[in-house]
């Protein structure tokens, strides 16, 4: 019988990083779930760390790749599980308890998406706070699509996704969770806050790698789902809501 939960990590390169990611969910004291791991061919010592937890992975592959989300959609593809839930290298579940509650959160209600909020931490696993707290992005507890106007309200790997609802990622921009977030949340036909946090999110990755980037594509996954004419009037509305929050911070 396949499992409720397929969860998913990426990784390239993450010696530094994906140990913490594994031991966060060797701790769950949960067992409906499925671990895939789907590495980009790394050339350090990621292997050999995938190889010494290997039998908590169901498992993985490491093979090059046209980068993060082509191996997302590996990942995805490679999923038997009735969700998916991506916790990418240096990314952790909140606790040892976050599955439990999760899977029975699920058993009750039968959704088709989960989310919550998100810990940002640093690299050393620190705290910096919560997203919905140290960000603009306020967290509504009654989430739709049209709520990403302004961008992206929910952390990825704190949003949760029924497997048959889940989209294909498009492989060329930065901001291609961004449009899963949406096409996902169009798809649903029940949406589900949790009341607890997902998730330690590490904070620095690829869109902030490459923001200019990252930031024309999203406007053209806005533009997308929004239309032209609302998404600019949106990026008004967001530079306002960004000036406001540095004043008040």
């Amino acid at each position: 019988m396949p499992p409720t939960l397929s969860i998913i990590t990426i990784t390239y390169n993450a010696e530094r990083f994906l140990e913490r990611t594994i031991q966060s969910i060797v701790a769950q004291q949960a067992t409906d779930f499925e671990y895939i791991i789907v590495d980009g061919a790394s050339k350090d010592g990621t292997l050999d760390i995938i190889r010494r937890y290997e039998r908590h992975v169901t498992n993985w592959i490491s093979e090059p790749d046209r980068g993060l989300y082509d191996a997302m959609n590996k990942g995805q593809q490679r999923a038997t599980g009735e969700y998916v839930w991506f916790m990418n290298a240096g990314d952790e579940l909140y606790d040892s308890d976050t599955l439990g509650k999760l899977l029975a959160q699920i058993k009750l209600t039968d959704a088709d998406v989960y989310y919550s909020d998100a810990l940002f931490v640093h690299e050393d696993g620190s705290p910096v706070g919560l997203r919905s707290q140290i960000t603009p992005h306020t967290l509504p507890h009654t989430l739709t699509w049209r709520d990403m106007a302004l961008g992206m309200k929910v952390c990825h790997q704190a949003f949760v996704a029924r497997r048959t609802i889940a989209p294909v990622y498009p492989i060329d921009n930065l901001s291609a969770d961004l449009d899963w977030e949406i096409r996902c949340l169009k798809a649903a036909a029940k949406i589900q806050f949790s009341p607890f946090t997902l998730c330690r999110y590490l904070v620095g990755g690829l869109s902030v790698q490459q923001h200019r980037q990252s930031l024309i594509d999203r406007f053209k996954v806005l533009v997308m789902h929004f239309g032209l004419v609302q998404t600019i009037i949106n990026h008004g509305k967001i530079l306002w809501r960004a000036s406001q929050f540095k004043r008040s911070s």
